[in-house]
């Protein structure tokens, strides 16, 4: 359970780094991708983002 949550906690510092890189893409602006203001910084949830990629993720790991 732990490691889990591990996991989430740093992907989601992953994604909020790489957030303007990925934005420059189209990511990010899906529906289901959340943006807030904590803080006086701007976080991002990348919900449907992260999905779509895991799809492309697992169809080019079925490929390979």
């Amino acid at each position: 359970m732990w490691r889990w949550l591990v996991v989430v906690f740093l992907a989601l510092i992953l994604f909020n780094g790489l957030m303007p890189w990925l934005r420059k893409m189209g990511f990010g602006r899906l529906p289901g991708d959340f943006q807030f203001r904590l803080f006086g910084r701007d976080w991002y949830i990348p919900i449907t983002t992260t999905l779509v990629l895991s799809i492309v993720a697992a169809g080019v790991s079925r490929l390979i």
